[in-house]
């Protein structure tokens, strides 16, 4: 069985949540959630926090976690691949698991390991979900995409795509976009194979529509890669403001 490594990026510098990975009203600290829901995957062998910040490093250590100390660095991407380069490690696939998800499905990171190691020529690999019933389409802080018949990606965009000439846009297809069956959105967890991550995504040069929609992802279709996808369940929302951390709290202490 192909094996597989979860790393999780953390950093304490989030402009709306600053010290966001050791926030602990729960008794935890908040990157403690995201290491032990991950370690629920049935497919992941190994995990390890990526941190440019060792005070990150000591608090994983205190719990028991393994860490990495990087560089500072653009995105997550670029942040694994400096992790991985530290790693004593030779697992062929790398997971990309967000440091603000303290709620992550497990089952989720297992369909997306699935997915990418039933398509052997996708060097990288996401996930697309269908919208709630109370989330718009139209929400630019929303990421959606498009597949190709072998449901690879064709495009991400912050703007509803596709668009329906003859509705006039999502307004006339229905109150459930996804009832069309083309419309997904796109949490951010992502699957590389080792020898991308590490030799091919490190000299991929940003790309105009990269900078223009603030989507790393479009860097790696612009330069002509494959990007397979996977459906499955939406993941539990990030944690990115202090409103949203206190509601995670509410729900974890009401669950214990």
């Amino acid at each position: 069985m192909i094996k597989a490594l979860a790393i999780i990026p953390a950093r304490m510098s989030s402009t709306r949540l600053p010290g966001k990975p050791l926030l602990a009203e729960t008794g935890k600290p908040l990157i403690q959630h995201v290491v032990e829901n991950a370690s629920k995957a049935n497919r992941l062998d190994r995990i390890v926090v990526a941190t440019d910040d060792q005070v990150i490093i000591d608090a994983v250590h205190r719990f028991g976690g393994e860490a990495v100390l990087t560089g500072a660095h653009p995105n997550g991407t670029s942040r694994l691949a400096e992790a991985l380069t530290l790693i004593d490690a030779d697992h062929e696939l790398i997971i990309n698991v967000q440091g603000d998800e303290p709620e992550i499905n497990p089952a989720v990171i297992d369909a997306l390991v699935d997915g990418i190691t039933a398509d052997a020529d996708a060097p990288m690999a996401t996930l697309c979900s269908r919208f709630a019933d109370d989330e718009d389409p139209k929400n630019p802080n929303i990421v959606k995409l498009v597949r190709d018949v072998r449901g690879r990606a064709m495009y991400f965009s912050r703007s509803l795509i596709p668009f329906d000439r003859d509705a006039g846009g999502v307004s006339g297809v229905s109150a459930k976009p996804q009832a069309a069956g083309v419309y997904w959105k796109h949490p951010g967890l992502y699957a590389y194979r080792r020898d991308f991550l590490l030799n091919v995504y490190p000299s991929l040069s940003p790309t105009p529509l990269e900078e223009l929609e603030k989507l790393e992802q479009l860097r790696v279709l612009e330069h002509g890669h494959a990007i397979a996808v996977i459906e499955a369940d939406a993941p539990e929302p990030g944690i990115d403001t202090p409103e949203q951390y206190a509601a995670f709290v509410d729900r974890f202490k009401l669950a214990q």
